[in-house]
């Protein structure tokens, strides 16, 4: 009977064991699940569409009244197809388009641009060509375009942009009198050429001469004109000083000009609540210059020390010249010129401090990490990209985009710990972004990641790691081995039977002969 117990008793525990490792193959099999569709969705997330225009272009150059056509690169520098993609030129106004606007809708389709591929955007043609606006002043264009896509699932919008030169139409010649050079700008601090009145993007203006007082001798006008201006130091920042040099010419072959006074006046600008104060304020509190004289077809320099106001917005600001001079006949000239001096706004901005999850990891861990970026500046950051890189870790680049004035971005970024590291700084985020003429500056943020050695596994761990055959095979395999635990349970037992009964039987036929010796010694 005790032995019937003990079997009874093994048997149910074989039971209750049973019951117990079904369910938990069970969570095993979803939470495998689990993990597989997570990891679909973050390789999902991972593929990213990025159009590029422009890339590997050069800046083409556009003569006014020219019939000609406009070429745009759109790249996919993504790894996934962009579809249905559509662009289309962002005109504002005709003086931002270098163009004749002879269409309603300059809409263009391109299909679908595969992963590293690229594509052309033409508009214009032989038969049908672009015509370039006969008044372009010779300044460069910003051409802003908008592009639309779809990945097969979502629908995107962005905008990108590109620059393009113009020329402007030439001059017809003078009388003779009064020889002005056909482009009297020159060339300013910022790398613009002047000639028109248009000074949007940098340059010089030259306006009529007046005279008073008599007339010359020879019945010549001596024109004194602005041919160009240099900034030292060539980039004017806001906030800063900088030193204006005017290069001046006294277009008149025979008649010197002397007794000349020049008079500087900023228009006001700015955006907080003082913008009525002058962009530019002499360094020095006064705004004239004075020069002796300037022989016939002669030039010479003036110069005035200046300073920018720091709320500026980043653009060209025009400053006006007046001019007074007398010739030899003491006839008095009035002129008025204007420059247009660009000015920069140094970016500024600011990381939030980096969050690291988990804090360490081991080798083939992964990690997430987070912070903000704030733009304090005054500019717009076009094209901000940041990516991480250490011997300890990969990861992939992420694109944030573009970041207005005051505005913020988050930084989330996945990464591998791919080596052993306790080093302080052992990483560094690396953020790169582009300004409004697409130069692209790097900065670099350390900060310190603690990488540990790959962990070894348990063997209940390396049991957990034998590979799924099919998609039942785990709890399979978890069901064939409860059952050979029985199997092996009820063989036990059944040996164990087996063998307290060949040693009860034994014992009793080894007292059987004990009771017949005994029985025979009694006989005797």
């Amino acid at each position: 009977m005790k032995l019937l117990k003990k079997t009874g008793a093994l048997l149910i525990c074989a039971v209750f064991i049973f019951s117990m490792l079904i369910p938990l193959g069970t969570r095993a099999q979803e939470e495998t699940q689990t993990e597989k569709t997570e990891q679909t969705d973050e390789a999902a997330v991972l593929q990213q569409i990025t159009l590029s225009v422009g890339d590997g272009q050069d800046t083409p150059v556009f003569k006014a009244g020219e019939k000609t056509v406009l070429t745009i690169n759109v790249a996919n520098k993504g790894n996934k197809d962009a579809q249905n993609v559509r662009i289309s030129p962002v005109v504002e106004s005709t003086d931002k388009w270098p163009f004749e606007m002879d269409k309603l809708n300059y809409e263009l389709e391109l299909g679908t641009i595969g992963a590293g591929e690229q594509a052309a955007a033409v508009w214009g043609s032989d038969k049908a060509p672009l015509t370039v606006s006969a008044d372009v002043t010779g300044k460069s264009y910003q051409l802003i375009f908008k592009i639309t896509y779809d990945d097969g699932e979502k629908a995107y919008e962005t905008e990108k942009y590109v620059f393009v030169k113009t020329t402007a139409a030439e001059k017809p010649a003078d009388d003779g009198k009064t020889e002005e050079p056909q482009n009297p700008g020159g060339t300013d601090g910022s790398g613009g050429s002047g000639g028109g009145s248009d000074l949007s993007g940098g340059g010089v203006y030259n306006g009529d001469i007046t005279a008073s007082g008599g007339s010359s001798g020879n019945g010549s006008v001596p024109r004194v004109i602005v041919t160009g201006f240099d900034t030292q130091p060539g980039e004017v920042k806001a906030g800063t000083n900088f030193k204006l040099i005017v290069h001046l010419k006294n277009t008149s072959r025979q008649t010197a000009v002397t007794n000349m006074l020049f008079d500087f006046q900023a228009p006001a600008a700015g955006t907080d609540a003082a913008a009525e104060a002058p962009a530019f304020l002499p360094v020095s509190g006064s705004s004239s210059v004075y020069l002796e004289n300037i022989p016939a077809s002669g030039t010479k320099d003036i110069s005035i020390d200046l300073n920018a106001r720091a709320d500026l917005v980043q653009k060209p600001y025009s400053i006006s010249m007046s001019m007074k001079y007398e010739d030899q006949d003491a006839v008095q000239y009035d002129g008025q010129s204007s420059l247009a001096i660009p000015v920069k706004q140094e970016a500024r901005f600011e990381f939030s401090e980096i969050q690291i999850s988990p804090e360490t990891v081991a080798v083939g861990e992964e990690a997430n990490i987070s912070c903000s970026l704030y733009n304090l500046g005054r500019v717009k950051m076009y094209n901000v990209k940041v990516r991480f890189e250490s011997d300890a870790i990969q990861g992939q680049e992420q694109f944030i985009g573009n970041l207005e004035s005051g505005a913020s971005g988050m930084i989330d970024g996945i990464v591998t710990a791919v080596a052993e590291s306790y080093d302080d700084s052992n990483c560094k985020m690396v953020l790169t972004y582009e300004d409004d003429a697409g130069n692209e500056t790097t900065v670099e943020q350390p900060f310190t990641m603690m990488v540990t050695a790959m962990q070894e596994m348990t063997g209940m761990e390396m049991m957990g790691e034998i590979p799924e055959e099919t998609g039942g095979g785990s709890m399979t395999g978890i069901i064939g081995a409860v059952a050979a635990a029985v199997v092996i349970i009820i063989i036990a037992v059944v040996v164990a039977v087996k063998h307290r009964k060949k040693k009860k039987t034994a014992a009793e036929e080894e007292e059987l002969m004990d009771e017949v010796e005994r029985f025979t010694e009694d006989e005797r």
